[in-house]
């Protein structure tokens, strides 16, 4: 008997021993510390991917329409000889062939002042005419003169032009083979490539289900690779009806405003197809969304400092943000960084 007080005496100071051992901080939690944003009203737009390669608008390459002695015209923006890369205006002269021999059997001068003649004496057959000086035929015969000697003169000047190379349209210098001043190039020699990238065009293959969401006339934001920083506008003008039974795509033509000239023809290029925007709306990162079996969530920060779980739905949405259109108010304060540990009611400290 003594035995079994003893052991319970003993047991009754073990308990009470271990009891006083315990720490004190027991039940208490560490706050998070947390970066928050308030909820306000964006605009998001949502896309259609798609990418491609950039064509100038116009493009042309220009040859000799005959032999001559080859010479570059000079740039009169910079005052030496034209070369790639510079701008050209529609008519302008870039390459002039010599021929002496050439001009001097077409004879401007003469066919010119044989023009001058057969109108003076049209116009005073003409008159005579109208005093009863001469015959209708006379007057026909001189009209037939006068019209023989315009379409000689107006074939002259046709020649002659053949000796210029021009610029059909305004735009850039996009090569210039070389060729040795003063030597004879013969006819047909491909001596310029021209090219107006002030608009590009790019050709572009969308998925078979998108067939409804694009239209003609609807934007795009174009993007290039290589210029990261800047993004252009483009429209599209073209779409086909027909589903390639290969690759399970139809084709369209995008038209890109390029006035700067930063895009430039070869250029590979993203094309973000707005095919849904909204103004006005609550739109979050989608860095922030973490999914449960109960669906999509975020953190904002409730009352006495704690995080307070958000179930929400989602509308439109893009490559970095998505609508919120529900679970979300104006102003709540969204937690964007250090969220990634948190549950419902956790302890969180507001840092910067």
């Amino acid at each position: 008997m003594k035995n079994i007080v003893l052991f319970l005496l003993l047991g009754f100071v073990a308990v009470f021993v271990s009891c006083n051992n315990q720490p004190q901080n027991v039940g208490t939690e560490l706050a998070s510390p947390v970066s928050v944003e308030s909820v306000v009203l964006q605009s998001i737009s949502q896309f259609i991917n798609t990418s491609g390669t950039a064509k100038s608008a116009s493009e042309v390459v220009l040859s000799t329409e005959m032999a001559g002695k080859y010479h570059i015209v000079n740039n009169p923006q910079t005052g030496r000889p034209f070369k790639i890369g510079d701008r050209v205006s529609q008519g302008q002269v870039i390459v002039r062939l010599e021929d002496e021999e050439y001009v001097n059997n077409i004879g401007l001068e003469s066919v010119r002042l044989n023009l001058e003649i057969t109108e003076d004496e049209y116009n005073k057959q003409q008159s005579l005419f109208e005093k009863g000086g001469v015959t209708q035929y006379q007057v026909r015969n001189a009209e037939i003169s006068k019209l023989n000697a315009q379409k000689n003169y107006h074939a002259a000047i046709i020649n002659l032009a053949k000796m210029d190379v021009k610029a059909p349209f305004d735009g850039v210098i996009a090569d210039l083979p070389y060729y040795t001043e003063g030597t004879i190039t013969p006819s047909n020699t491909q001596v310029v490539t021209l090219m107006n990238y002030s608009k590009i065009f790019m050709e572009i293959n969308l998925p078979e289900k998108n067939i409804a969401d694009v239209n003609i006339g609807q934007q795009a934001l174009i993007t290039s690779y290589t210029l990261v920083n800047d993004t252009l506008r483009g429209v599209i003008t073209e779409l086909s009806p027909m589903i390639s039974t290969e690759t399970r795509t139809f084709k369209g033509t995008l038209e890109i405003n390029n006035p700067d000239l930063k895009l430039r023809p070869g250029m590979f290029v993203k094309a973000d197809i707005i095919n849904a925007q909204k103004d006005s709306t609550i739109v979050i990162s989608k860095d922030i969304i973490m999914s449960s079996n109960r669906g999509k969530y975020v953190f904002v920060v409730g009352g006495n400092n704690t995080a307070e779980q958000r179930m929400i739905s989602i509308g439109l949405q893009n490559e970095d943000n998505v609508e919120v259109t529900e679970g979300l108010n104006r102003n709540d304060q969204l937690i964007i960084n250090g969220y990634q540990t948190l549950r419902n009611r956790s302890k969180v400290t507001i840092v910067l």
